[in-house]
């Protein structure tokens, strides 16, 4: 019982982790309850003292993941798993001034492929939106929330948690405390005999590793479960022998095929890179985050992330935040690394970003949706002609960056199938509609 247990713990654990773009369950059925049907404050889900026995969630069996429970649930991790907080410290907040405006709902897109247009409205019903916020020129024209998420509450960034640790080891790169071109195994001499201790700093952060990693859930086999099971913080079972933490993990990723060639989306990147940063810096990656860029930002809220059982912070899915906290994250970015009169982040890491990554070395994973794209430093960088840039997470997590319009888009959502693929028929021309919109109709 205890090992079935784990088994479904692992599955929604990786979930957290995987910015997948095609679907993670090759069984997902064709259809859900829409987003009013499945609204988890309509549900109730664990209201009550208790909550009535159907309306439970746990994390040890896997319930709290499943749809449409998870759509409470990822505004709601720290109730439910150990967790290490990202400390925003105790200066007041700065404030994000507002313009609130009233011409975006009925903003008319195509969507990708599509034959009829929809508004902004509708496609954030469509996307199971759970809160986004537009800044436009560093003030808040939008704002909403829905289900259980409140203004002044988390959600779990997912995959854009890998957006942030990029961000933090290009910063060490500009400060030449790391060395880009150097081996993983500089840095970290354990992961020598491993698939990463030939890979550099750049191959990793722009995840052009060549690795014996599969996340393809369909095959109970694939690595990605292995990597689950050792970053899982519950009990292992008492035959269980395998790694027992990420960092064990890590050490046990054997090379397939040949670094730099090619661009391979893979979680255990974002992990090692954290592992880099940590003993570069003597600082876990929730503690830097706090010391370099919470603190500086002047965020409303503390955030967190969720660890494995020896309290590592999972450095490939587990941020969680206040949705407007991110928003300043990424008008930092957008103002080349400046915020309230702070230099946070060099300018020059920034300026990587834009520019992207390896267009050719990208094309070989066939993003069909995503033509032209590239990926640097954990961005995804989309070439387009405003230059945006985008973090992106499982279940329609989103920064997305608009230079050229001043526009900063945060999303958090619930969208029942995990890859981004679901989604970004209805979100991708919705953002650059409204960048557009942006710049033709200022105020």
């Amino acid at each position: 019982m205890l090992k079935t247990r784990m088994q479904r713990a692992s599955l929604v654990t990786t979930l957290l982790a995987c910015s997948l773009y095609g679907s993670v369950h090759a069984s997902e059925p064709a259809s859900f309850p829409n987003a009013a049907a499945s609204d988890p404050a309509t549900l109730g889900w664990m209201v009550g003292a208790p909550p009535p026995p159907d309306r439970i969630l746990r994390f040890e069996d896997g319930s709290y993941f499943q749809f449409p429970a998870l759509r409470w649930s990822v505004s709601n991790f720290r109730q439910l798993m150990p967790t290490i907080n990202v400390s925003r410290g105790l200066s007041a907040p700065v404030a994000l001034p507002r313009a609130l405006r009233s011409d975006i709902d009925n903003l008319h897109f195509m969507p990708l492929n599509g034959k009829t247009s929809m508004t902004w409205k509708e496609s954030l019903a469509a996307n199971y939106t759970d809160g986004i916020v537009v800044l436009h020129q560093g003030r808040i024209v939008y704002e909403r929330y829905f289900g259980v998420l409140k203004a002044d509450g988390q959600h779990g960034a997912m995959s854009v948690t890998k957006s942030l640790i990029g961000t933090m080891g290009a910063t060490l790169v500009a400060e030449g405390r790391i060395d880009a071109n150097k081996r993983v195994a500089k840095y970290v001499p354990e992961l020598a005999q491993s698939a990463f201790g030939n890979a550099t700093i750049r191959q990793v952060l722009d995840m052009t590793t060549g690795l014996k990693f599969s996340e393809d859930y369909a095959d109970p086999k694939a690595e990605v479960w292995a990597h689950a099971q050792a970053g899982n913080p519950l009990p292992k079972p008492k035959d269980y022998t395998g790694p027992r933490s990420y960092y064990e993990f890590l050490q046990t990723v054997q090379p397939q095929g040949q670094h730099g060639v090619a661009f391979g989306y893979k979680t255990v990147n974002t992990d090692v890179l954290g592992w880099v940063i940590a003993r570069v810096t003597g600082r876990n990656v929730a503690e830097l985050l706090s010391e370099r860029i919470w603190r500086r930002l002047g965020a409303e809220q503390d955030a967190y992330f969720s660890v494995d059982s020896i309290g590592t912070p999972f450095a490939g899915g587990g941020f969680n935040a206040g949705l407007r906290d991110l928003a300043r994250f990424g008008e930092m970015l957008r103002n080349n690394g400046r915020y309230h009169g702070q230099q946070i982040v060099p300018k020059s890491v920034v300026d990587d970003i834009r520019r992207g990554g390896d267009k050719e070395a990208f094309a070989q994973a066939n993003y069909t949706l995503l033509p032209g794209w590239s990926y640097r430093n954990m961005w995804w960088v989309t070439h387009n002609e405003d230059g945006a840039y985008t973090a992106r997470g499982v279940h329609g997590q989103t920064i997305y960056i608009d230079p050229k319009a001043e526009m900063v888009i945060v999303r958090f959502a619930s969208n029942p199938v995990a890859g981004n693929a679901a989604n970004d028929p209805t979100s991708l021309p919705a953002y650059h509609a409204l960048a557009q919109h942006l710049l033709a109709h200022p105020r």
